[in-house]
């Protein structure tokens, strides 16, 4: 395998010192420019009149609505918005930056729950439904005239908001974010480990069933209901998230990236690659091609 490139990824370097709690960015635009980046901060980015915008969190890709908000919890997950299909000339945006430890022992507390849950599916980034953002919207569009104790005060009762809505949506792959997914069941936490660390394997139903004791029928069956995928769609879901990023931190060609991430072949890696992602992978690598800059 080649060596990988030069992280061609821009670190954003954010307003926040070291005793800032969050940063609030409340401001109308009449377009976007700012490049694919990173940061070390959870970031909550809302915006409106802006349908069309094409969003990007990992290797997720996809256009906005009218208004869109997105919560990230992981430092090491890129994202932009880009100008898309938007012909929009007032864009309404609300960017709020902040960072909290939630595996702090205060959020095992029973009111916290629900937070830390969502800051944890946010790794991957979390975007919520129209329902979730008007119910917070009105919170939302008067946290940059507060300061202080009252900022903060205003910011947990939308994290809790959210927190409690069912239809939050993931965005990125779990491989592609590095992010292992958790799952109540321990029978299939132990296939799902394996499958993560041996993915680029033949990986057989017969196989995995006998690790936890089950008929092939029955653990394929018991497989879909508490993770609701089947075990084929969980193992290529997993392969084209490593082949993602391997395709952003990586020159291998095409091909390669396909053999080392268990695709027998490069039709079959190409076409499931253009059906999850909506692109061929040559032109999701040509996507990332960022100078690399610090701000």
């Amino acid at each position: 395998m080649k060596e990988p490139e030069e992280d061609n990824i821009l670190q954003e370097i954010t307003p926040l010192g070291e005793h800032d709690f969050m940063f609030v960015a409340d401001r109308h635009k009449t377009g976007y420019d700012f490049p694919l980046h990173k940061h070390d901060q959870f970031e909550l980015n809302f915006i409106e009149n802006a349908r069309g915008c094409r969003r990007i969190v990992g290797d997720s890709d996809e256009l906005t609505d009218d208004i869109d908000l997105v919560l990230i919890s992981s430092p090491q997950l890129e994202h932009q918005w880009a100008q898309g299909e938007c012909r929009s000339t007032d864009i309404h945006e609300i960017t709020v930056q902040f960072y909290l430890d939630f595996h702090a022992r205060m959020f095992d507390a029973n009111p916290f729950a629900s937070i830390k849950n969502m800051f944890e599916r946010a790794r991957v980034g979390l975007a919520f439904p129209k329902s979730a953002i008007m119910t917070v919207y009105p919170q939302l569009t008067k946290l940059s005239g507060l300061t202080g104790f009252w900022a903060v005060h205003e910011l947990f009762a939308i994290l809790y908001e959210l927190s409690v809505c069912p239809d939050a949506r993931p965005l990125a792959s779990s491989a592609f974010a590095k992010v292992a997914e958790g799952n109540e069941s321990r029978r299939v936490r132990k296939v799902e480990t394996y499958i993560r660390a041996h993915y680029a394997e033949e990986l057989r139903l017969e196989q995995l069933s006998e690790m936890v004791a089950m008929s092939p029928s029955a653990f394929s069956r018991f497989f879909k209901q508490r993770t609701g995928k089947t075990l084929a769609e969980f193992i290529v879901d997993i392969r084209l998230g490593h082949a993602a990023r391997m395709l952003i931190d990586t020159i291998a060609p095409v091909s390669e990236v396909a053999y080392v991430c268990g695709f027998n072949t490069l039709s079959n890696f190409n076409r499931l690659f253009r059906n999850r992602k909506g692109c061929s992978p040559s032109e999701f690598r040509e996507r990332y091609v960022k100078k690399k800059v610090i701000v």
